[in-house]
């Protein structure tokens, strides 16, 4: 029996910066497309990390989240790809910043995001929100627009100071404009298993959030750092670095957690591409009308 489609809305977000937030955002994404699931994430920090880290320069973004908050685009006008199969981007610009304060005076400014992505959501079955590093007019867009909030932390002390006002501000918009607004889960990243304090908190954080803590950890990883450079998600960049193997298994936790299986497990008749064919080319050749319910898979080594 086919899975009823129903469009999977995640809020990627964490008031303290330097987390991997934007990091856990990409590479969770690109996972998922990997999985032969169609993903768009929304970049919605005016720093632009999500779009570079996908590979969409600066220069050459024309209309971004700014213009669809502002009514001058929508969201279909405004969605790139990227270099995954199956991974689409609404890219942001620097000029997103000047958002917070031209929405102000706006009526309904606070459902300017979910409406616009009310439009797009059925070609898609994730959509992640990737949301700047504080609590403004675009998380609370961001927030507004989704049903989960995945937050990135790392095991530190001072962790939870952050994602304390975080939750009461879950609360609070749960209360005000988004009834099915929960925190789906919480990721640790930049985890160093070597040390006794990233254990000591680890079982701090998990008596405080239970099962809402993924089990899977995020390690420190060169090539975690490495990649946005090159414009890549990390399991493309290099599929066989740990930091690729552990994002992997997060986006497989999470399938879990949804109800969901992972596709490239079960195989559905798919093949991987043979040496000097693209994952594109290997699903087109299984003919057009078959692709569009199949897999595409990505070469992982």
């Amino acid at each position: 029996m086919a899975e009823e489609h129903l469009t999977r809305v995640f809020a990627v977000a964490n008031q303290k910066g330097g987390v991997a937030k934007t990091t856990t955002a990409i590479n969770l994404a690109a996972t998922l497309a990997m999985e032969g699931y169609r993903v768009l994430v929304v970049d919605c920090d005016p720093q632009s990390n999500a779009s570079s880290g996908l590979g969409i320069s600066r220069q050459s973004v024309e209309v971004s989240t700014y213009d669809v908050l502002l009514g001058e685009a929508t969201a279909s006008e405004v969605i790139q790809k990227t270099r995954v199969d199956g991974l689409r981007i609404i890219p942001s610009a620097r000029g997103l910043i000047g958002a917070n304060i031209e929405l102000i005076g706006v009526e309904g400014r606070e459902f300017r995001l979910k409406n616009a992505l009310e439009t797009v959501k059925e070609e898609f079955d994730f959509v992640f929100i990737d949301c700047p590093p504080a609590l403004d007019l675009l998380t609370l867009n961001a927030l507004v627009a989704t049903r989960y909030v995945l937050v990135p932390m790392q095991a530190e002390y001072f962790a939870l100071e952050g994602v304390t006002d975080l939750l009461h501000t879950i609360d609070r918009v749960q209360a005000a404009f988004n009834p099915e607004l929960k925190v789906e889960g919480v990721v640790l990243t930049m985890y160093d298993e070597r040390t006794n304090l990233a254990q000591q908190v680890t079982d701090n954080l998990r008596g405080y959030f239970g099962a809402d803590l993924y089990k899977t950890v995020i390690p420190r990883n060169i090539r975690l750092a490495e990649a946005p450079s090159h414009g890549l998600p990390v399991l493309v960049y290099d599929p066989r670095s740990r930091g690729a193997e552990a994002y992997r298994a997060l986006g497989l936790e999470l399938l879990k957690r949804m109800g969901l299986e992972s596709r490239t497990a079960k195989g559905k008749g798919e093949r991987r591409p043979k040496s000097g064919e693209s994952s594109t080319q290997a699903a087109d050749n299984k003919g057009d009308k078959e692709d569009s319910g199949k897999v595409r898979f990505w070469p992982y080594g």
